[in-house]
């Protein structure tokens, strides 16, 4: 018995021996690799402390895309836009439009070479880094050839003016697009004074919010150096809310503010060259490849995605207008096909390097239901003259796309989901649809509002100033005489 007793004890003795060991070497495991995490945590952040990008990182693949893309984005605003507007108003008012959009992209250019760069994409130097940049890259100060941006992959930088240059010409665009709301009754000089204040206090705020963030090889170690919507997560690969939705809401405070045209409802307003217009929609889609497809910042396999979006979904959605029409009016119509491609370009902006391609049709198909509605009934009923329908097409489009993008960037969707970039290595985020949406409904709602009082407060400004509009007499006349002492046709 005794023997027993004893033989137990020396094998509960083994046991309790064998366990500790194997704890203790459990335990000097987990220290180890404790200890190889925080030296590795280290590490990273010796090197984030310490990392430059070189020019070894720089692709001419990428850099020769982004030069094009910015070409093609240029194309947009002249002559693209240009016609497309031109078109659509009657041919006492062609040159001025033309001259309107003309003059826009320039000043836009030289402002944001002055200021708006620095603004939209530096952190220091400003008490809201959140909200807006700084000046500290005011005319371009430290950029140079020697000088990078970065793009969304981990060490693959772009000569830092390749991104100014492309994003310049989305600076350029976008006020453009505000003047068709209330084209054929704005004065040229306050127009101009317009565009270079709402740059400042709409524009380059909201490209900061929804566009500013540290880069991949940065915001691991700095989490919150990025712009407010991106901070929460709003996905908007190319301007659904800083472009569209920013100018539509913009056109849609200047018609109200300017009043509608002399004649609106009592006379006929027809476009005067449809031709004109058809040439200018053909030239935005072939543009807006270089808007959505080169917002990717690389020449890869999501430029190729964001390309084959745009074209589907615009193709589906002008098709959708066209449908819709010989449903309503038993007759498809040219500035219907056009308003319908446009619709379809417009909504698919923010989706275009999240989606599926089948989703991004079913985007575009969608979007042009929403926007015949406003095209249509509401503005018939509101009774406001948006003349080019910008509010109807751009912010109401914009809107539908910008919501859409979080249910079609679901990966259960076929969409590309969402990149955690707070990761020293960049990596799929956990999507939740949800939340995803939600998240674009309060970037859609900041913007609104954002860029809502910023067009009020300067509209009414200039309003009850200088004055926005001409003189009865010099709209009956046309803004071509009157405004610029010239015609668009001499016959």
């Amino acid at each position: 018995m005794i023997r027993k007793i004893v033989c137990g004890l020396g094998a509960a003795g083994a046991s309790l021996f064998a366990a500790t060991a194997a704890f203790a070497q459990d335990a000097t495991a987990a220290a180890t690799a404790a200890a190889t995490e925080a030296a590795a945590t280290a590490t990273q952040a010796a090197t984030t402390a310490a990392f430059t990008p070189t020019a070894e990182m720089v692709s001419k693949g990428d850099v020769a895309w982004m030069l094009v893309a910015s070409a093609l984005v240029l194309l947009m605003s002249v002559p693209a836009l240009a016609l497309f507007y031109g078109g659509l108003v009657r041919s006492k008012n062609m040159l001025s439009v033309l001259m309107q959009v003309l003059t826009i992209v320039c000043v836009a250019a030289l402002v944001w070479f002055a200021w708006g760069y620095s603004m939209a994409f530096t952190s220091t130097g400003t008490p809201f880094p959140k909200i807006v940049g700084g000046l500290d890259k005011a005319f371009l100060a430290g950029v140079d050839v020697t000088t990078f941006a970065a793009t969304f992959s981990n060490s693959v930088y772009l000569p830092e003016y390749v991104f100014v240059i492309f994003q310049m010409t989305f600076a350029c665009i976008t006020p453009a697009l505000i003047v068709g709301a209330f084209a054929e009754r704005v004065k040229f000089t306050p127009l101009i004074i317009f565009t270079v204040l709402w740059l400042t206090f709409a524009y380059f705020p909201i490209a900061h919010m929804v566009w500013y963030w540290a880069g991949p090889d940065f915001l691991h170690a700095a989490p919150d150096d990025s712009g407010l919507l991106w901070g929460w997560g709003a996905l908007d690969f190319a301007g659904g809310t800083v472009v569209h939705i920013n100018a539509g809401i913009a056109g849609l405070i200047g018609c109200l503010v300017i009043g509608p045209r002399v004649g609106f409802k009592s006379e006929s307003m027809p476009p005067h060259s449809l031709v004109m217009t058809m040439i200018g929609a053909s030239l935005l889609w072939i543009g807006w490849f270089g808007f959505n497809a080169g917002s990717g910042l690389e020449a890869n396999a999501f430029g190729a995605l964001a390309f084959i979006n745009t074209f589907v979904a615009t193709a589906a959605a002008g098709v959708t207008w066209a449908v819709i029409e010989q449903i309503v009016h038993k007759k498809p119509s040219l500035l219907g096909g056009a308003s319908g491609v446009v619709t379809g370009l417009v909504a698919i902006t923010p989706a275009a390097g999240f989606a599926h391609p089948g989703t991004a049709i079913i985007l575009g198909a969608v979007a042009t239901l929403v926007c015949f509605f406003f095209v249509t009934t509401v503005k018939n009923k509101l009774k406001y003259d948006d003349t080019l329908d910008v509010f109807g097409i751009h912010a109401v489009g914009g809107i539908v796309g910008a919501i859409g993008t979080g249910f079609v960037a679901n990966p259960a969707w076929g969409g590309q989901g969402w990149i955690d970039y707070t990761a020293p290595v960049a990596k799929a985020g956990e999507f939740d649809l949800y939340t995803q949406v939600m998240t674009q409904i309060w970037a859609v709602g900041t913007t609104v509002v954002w860029t809502g009082v910023v067009s009020a407060v300067l509209f009414l400004g200039l309003k009850y100033t200088i004055g926005l509009r001409p003189s009865v007499e010099a709209e009956r006349e046309g803004l071509d005489i009157t405004e610029h002492g010239e015609r668009a046709y001499n016959m």
